[in-house]
């Protein structure tokens, strides 16, 4: 009997409706992992909006706000997949747009995935569901950047549940999941260009899965039969099963969304667009050709030159972000992988294939990313998190067997070493993601450095200042914000109304997402006389400029503040007449 077949046979309330046991066992399991998918949704929501927004949320958010404005858009690999400009562009026009707002999709679909392992319960046993779902929903480095406005996390959410379908139509030989396995694969086609490896990444596992079977089939006569039995299966699967029909109609769903997605928008302008050809249909060819083709050479473009730096200090930056935000998960997820592999008859499918799939991420990513940035590691840990789910089972179960059988010794070390990965994981969770957000360190000795945190995200501490802004705008008619310096100067602020923006408009970042939200009319001067005629209610400088802009604000109250984590000082002159009145009564700088 399979290891498969056992973990089958063990979990018969999957299929035998006559169990009242295992109805109840069944439905138990059920209530767990659906409780642990509410967790990890509170845990995601909490507080959503709190961090001020990074660099390049900032960036893609101003650009999905000047979409909802002006209806243009088009596919630009430098700023990814157009998933959250779709989707965003009508959350924001449904429900105005806010931090909190701009992040949810991530939120809610990464919030989501535990609910993938009890599409994967033919495969795994029900500790190991439990399991996997507990690190999709609390590891630290997925749950940071579930609450971040990217596309990385999207994108591995979106593979395993194609995944999770998939693996799920080959337990039922249900069309449904074909379809559905389809649509996610199609979502994560929007999301962002290195998708592209996560298929080859998926073609080579399922080579080496293909290989555990002919391994299995110790006589070369054995193999040449099993091969020949799998062409047959196939043969007769799509010519007499009528799964040829449905794989035509899943390949119509995929391009179908891609092309919905990447189809350019063109309100207002005379390029073809997709809505403009369901009125002149003789547009569409030109609409579905850059959806398609002029969409994938960029696509494909983004990541021809891959890492330009050292292999070595690549992966060495990317194994410390792993290390400190992932240990537990990876050293279990060894174990799953070992364990499963070598203990018993025959390894299980879908616990290879995630542990394939997030090995050679872990060993692949630094060949091809062009920055050792930390959001590149959640590539890794997604998958990786099915096979650590079932090395933490596997301590689980030693702990209980080890009671049943009355060893206190064994029952009482594996208490432990559930404790220490659950204390791990929450600890450092906390620290990251809900203490220190936007801190570069993340104890009072300035000595642990936040490895989580990349050098775009404002420092802690910009929040009110942007309220100050946002109230002085809304009492204000003209141009309320003035950028004074070369880091900050555009010529023709129009400029920025379209990707790409020009001048310093970048070192402005994240500041052009809220002047947009907030409504605030902008310009920018590298003259000094500018500045000290008729000023608006805030000016915003660098910190090396202050001395003199401040000779030439009379009645205006300084708020230095960092854009960056370091080196980016930038001071807010705000008018005192535009202050809140909680600013006005506590004095300032």
């Amino acid at each position: 009997m399979t290891a498969d077949e056992r973990s089958a046979n063990a979990r018969q309330w999957t299929r035998d409706p006559a169990s009242a046991f295992g109805r109840a066992v069944g439905a138990r399991t059920a209530l767990a992992v659906l409780a642990v998918t509410l967790v990890s949704l509170a845990l995601r929501l909490f507080g959503l909006g709190a961090r001020v927004f990074h660099w390049d949320e900032g960036r893609v958010g101003y650009w999905i706000l000047r979409y909802a404005e002006n209806g243009i858009w088009e596919y630009h690999a430098v700023i990814h997949g157009p998933f959250l400009y779709h989707v965003n562009k009508y959350l924001f026009q449904w429900f105005g747009a806010s931090d909190f707002l701009a992040r949810l999709p991530v939120a809610v679909v990464s919030g989501l995935l535990p609910l993938t392992a009890w599409l994967l319960r033919e495969r795994l046993r029900r500790a190991e569901m439990i399991a996997v779902g507990l690190f999709f929903a609390a590891n630290p480095v997925v749950l940071y950047y579930s609450r971040f406005m990217r596309n990385d996390v999207l994108l591995a959410a979106f593979m395993v549940y194609a995944l999770a379908f998939y693996v799920r139509l080959f337990d039922t030989r249900k069309p449904r999941y074909l379809y559905l396995g389809t649509l996610m694969l199609a979502l994560a086609f929007t999301t962002k260009e290195n998708v592209l490896v996560y298929v080859v990444t998926w073609m080579g596992a399922a080579v080496l899965l293909f290989d555990h079977r002919l391994v299995l089939a110790a006589q070369a006569d054995d193999r040449k039969a099993l091969v020949r039995r799998k062409a047959r299966e196939t043969w007769r699967a799509l010519w007499h099963d009528r799964w040829g029909l449905h794989l035509v109609l899943g390949v119509v769903v995929f391009f179908a969304v891609v092309i919905f997605f990447y189809a350019p928008r063109s309100q207002g302008i005379s390029d073809p667009g997709l809505w403009k050809a369901f009125s002149n249909p003789g547009t569409f060819p030109a609409v579905i050709e850059e959806a398609t083709v002029g969409s994938w050479e960029s696509f494909v473009g983004k990541w021809g030159e891959g890492n330009q730096k050292s292999y070595l200090s690549t992966f060495e930056s990317l194994g410390a972000i792993l290390w400190e935000g992932a240990a537990a998960l990876l050293v279990l997820s060894v174990v799953g992988f070992v364990t499963d592999r070598y203990v018993g008859d025959k390894p299980r499918d879908v616990v290879s294939f995630a542990s394939y799939w997030g090995f050679v991420s872990v060993l692949g990513y630094p060949v091809i990313v062009e920055n050792p940035f930390p959001w590149e590691v959640v590539h890794a840990v997604v998958p990786l998190a099915i096979p650590a789910g079932v090395g933490l089972a596997i301590l689980v179960r030693w702990g209980a067997q080890a009671v049943s059988d009355g060893d206190g010794v064994s029952a009482t070390l594996a208490a432990l070493l559930v404790l220490l990965v659950a204390g791990q994981v929450a600890a450092t969770a906390a620290s990251t993601t809900y203490m220190h957000p936007a801190d570069q360190y993340v104890d009072a000795d300035s000595e642990d450095r936040n490895a989580l945190l990349q050098y775009g995200q404002p420092a802690e501490g910009l929040r009110p200042t942007l309220e100050r802004v946002r109230y002085a705008s809304k009492r204000n008619d003209g141009i309320d914000v003035l950028y004074y310096g070369s880091d900050f100067y555009v010529a023709d602020e129009s400029e920025n109304d379209r990707w790409a923006a020009g001048g310093g408009w970048y070192d402005r970042l994240p500041l052009p997402w809220y002047t947009e939200m907030y409504g605030a009319e902008v310009d920018s001067t590298t003259e000094l006389g500018v500045v000290g005629s008729n000023p608006p209610p805030v000016v915003v400088a660098r910190a090396g400029d202050r001395g003199q802009v401040a000779r030439r604000l009379d009645g205006y109250r300084a708020f230095e503040e960092e854009l960056t984590l370091w080196g980016s000082e930038t001071v807010f002159f705000v008018d005192e007449e535009y202050l809140r009145p909680a600013d006005a009564e506590s004095g300032g700088e």
